[in-house]
């Protein structure tokens, strides 16, 4: 039971008692037979209307009044009967030397989780203010309680901002009915007070407790036995925490993923949940589409012009529309000295940040920034632990309802990414059993590598789920497949044919052999595929022929695109290397132990590219490390 602001009451009870009602009261608080102060709020021609509280107004017939009143007049009345339909009856009432007692409201605030059950009924809230939203009718006060977020609306005349001293963040009471509205189910508003005192302290302990409560994760064994999946498990519950305490304070969520088949696959991951989570506890049905973007992004870090324009629309939709700035998270990306430049934007804007990645951290550069940092290298692993296996674990600890429908993307994340991890014939065989054999798993990582190609930095929402067998209609993504993948070998096909021709092949002092392609001469520009799929088709194709260790570097004119199969590559490291050796090269990038790229200035690049050779040289030769099994694209 929570209890209004405290009043004193009158000890001398021989004296006529009147009472006010506090704002907040309901007809609910009042009785037949008693007296009440009110307002004048309208004049017609039967009578008067005559207003207690915010809630709770009645009429005076004309028959029985002793005099004139206008609007904002006080009266003294008595309540001579509540009608069936709930309609006040007044009588006027001269008492003198009445003694005054001020009525505070009792009420049992009810949980917005159980609306659904409420529709027609008054209700009373207790929650925190997340959006402040004036539509061309009323001001929407989108409020939680940590159980769940409701619209309530409130009437003043058409555009015109209802309370406008409640702003965004302030605890508050409302009392008002269940109904169905223009934005699904919304409380339609008799009052809203902001808290006070003993209440608003109660409020706020009972609104963290509940949020605390259905934050919590959901209790999901991971999909696969992996030793590797137990050293992420508190992080991975963290991330899922923090995604759904972000979606009960109506905060929206913007996923920002590296654009290949493992970032694709942890994104949409992701979007999902959320999606599944924000509709099982927002009261509007147009929550999930406001409250979650996703992004892809070209680099595998989070660049100035990506972090530019999220926070540009941001604080658009801050501005327009009363959101608060979004919690990002950095998916496949996220955990290099690259990155910290958009990072110290979103700290100027003190914007919570969340990263889920498997490229080689650089944690005392990225940890400043980060309220959760989730890597495999972190915990003793490495890149074959591929985000789209963690962000599926994530997606089911948040909407563990997904599991079904996302138990063969780990295993297409796995084999896009290149993973030789143990757990793959675990993730292959639930694969199978979903559907997926591992033929087609390769085929949905090859058609969303040709679809992203196109999309570019649109997410393609709905064409990926379909890529990716993730969406409504089975038979429709096999078609959508059988085409990408038809589309992308072809072209692929056509790239290998006059690339093959100039390959550049040396065997290092190590045994490793080298393979470097020049594909600003060889290769076809501004087009499918881009320089890093066509390095992974030449590098397959070798390491077929061959079956050695195998580096394979794609050149162009300012960067270079390492892959790598049986050998050691560490790319942050050479990274600093080329730095320190060639003063003015302006060398940065990052990656796996056997996938990377770095770029450089296009003047220093036979220098940068004869120090990278000297570098891989030095690379340890380790036969765990490459892909399960090569590609493979017959030639025309």
């Amino acid at each position: 039971m929570t209890e209004g602001p405290a009043f004193d009451v009158a000890a001398d009870t021989d004296r006529p008692v009147v009472l006010e009602l506090a704002d907040d009261c309901t007809p609910e608080d009042v009785e037949e037979g008693a007296y009440y102060d009110g307002v004048v709020d309208g004049v017609v021609d039967y009578g008067v209307f005559v207003q207690l509280a915010d809630a709770v107004s009645g009429l005076v017939h004309e028959s029985v009044l002793d005099a004139d009143y206008a609007v904002g007049d006080e009266l003294t009345v008595q309540l001579r009967e509540i009608r069936p339909g709930g309609d006040l009856s007044f009588v006027p009432a001269a008492l003198a030397g009445a003694e005054r007692q001020r009525v505070a409201h009792q009420y049992e605030a009810t949980p917005i989780e159980t609306l659904a059950d409420r529709e027609g009924e008054v209700v009373h809230l207790d929650g925190r203010v997340v959006q402040v939203k004036q539509t061309g009718g009323p001001t929407l006060f989108v409020v939680s309680d940590g159980t769940g977020v409701v619209p309530c609306a409130a009437f003043e005349r058409a555009g015109v901002r209802a309370y406008p001293t409640i702003e965004s963040g302030d605890l508050v009471h409302v009392v008002g009915r269940v109904e169905r509205g223009g934005h699904g189910r919304q409380v339609e508003t008799d009052a809203i007070t902001p808290l006070e005192g003993a209440a608003l302290d109660g409020a706020r302990e009972a609104v963290e407790t509940a949020l605390d409560e259905h934050a919590a994760p959901a209790e999901v064994d991971p999909l696969v036995e992996w030793d590797a999946l137990d050293r992420l498990w508190d992080g991975l519950e963290a991330v899922a925490e923090q995604l759904r305490r972000a979606t009960l304070e109506g905060r929206p969520v913007v996923i920002r993923h590296h654009a290949d088949t493992d970032g694709i696959a942890a994104g949409v991951a992701l979007e999902a949940a959320l999606e599944r989570f924000i509709a099982e506890t927002h009261a509007d049905p147009a929550a999930p589409r406001h409250l979650v973007t996703r992004l892809p992004s070209k680099a595998p870090y989070y660049e100035v012009e990506d972090v530019t324009r999220d926070l540009g629309a941001a604080l658009s939709n801050r501005d327009r529309h009363g959101q608060r700035l979004p919690l990002f998270v950095m998916v496949d990306n996220g955990s290099t000295e690259e990155d910290t430049p958009a990072y110290r934007h979103l700290q100027a804007y003190d914007v919570p940040l969340v990263v889920v990645d498997h490229h080689a951290p650089d944690a005392d550069a990225v940890e400043p920034f980060v309220s959760t940092h989730v890597n495999p290298y972190l915990v003793g692993d490495d890149y074959r632990v591929t985000v789209g296996m963690c962000c599926v674990e994530v997606a089911r600890l948040v909407a563990p309802g997904l599991t079904e429908a996302f138990s063969h993307v780990p295993a297409v994340a796995g084999l896009a990414d290149r993973s030789s991890a143990d757990a793959m014939a675990d993730y292959l065989a639930l694969a199978d059993a979903a559907g997926f054999d591992e033929a087609h798993c390769r085929a949905i990582g090859d058609a969303a590598d040709y679809a992203a190609y196109w999309l570019r930095y649109d997410a393609g929402r709905g064409v990926i789920q379909d890529v990716l067998g993730v969406g409504d209609d089975p038979a429709r993504h096999r078609e959508l497949v059988d085409l990408l993948v038809d589309r992308a070998h072809a072209a692929i096909r056509r790239q290998l044919a006059g690339a093959l021709q100039h390959l550049d092949e040396t065997t290092l002092e190590s045994g490793v052999r080298l393979v470097r392609v020049d594909l600003d001469a060889h290769a076809h520009r501004f087009t499918y595929p881009a320089p890093g799929t066509t390095t992974g088709a030449i590098h397959d194709h070798v390491v077929r022929e061959t079956g050695e260790p195998v580096i394979t570097v794609g050149i162009g004119p300012d960067f270079a695109v390492l892959r790598s199969d049986g050998v050691r590559l560490d790319i942050p490291r050479m990274v600093d290397d080329l730095n320190e050796a060639l003063a003015g090269a302006g060398v940065s990038g990052g990656g796996h132990l056997v996938v990377g790229s770095i770029r450089f200035v296009a003047g220093m690049r036979e220098a940068v590219l004869e120090a990278l050779v000297e570098e891989m040289a030095t690379a340890e030769i380790d036969e765990s490390l490459g892909a399960a099994s090569p590609r493979t694209y017959t030639l025309d």
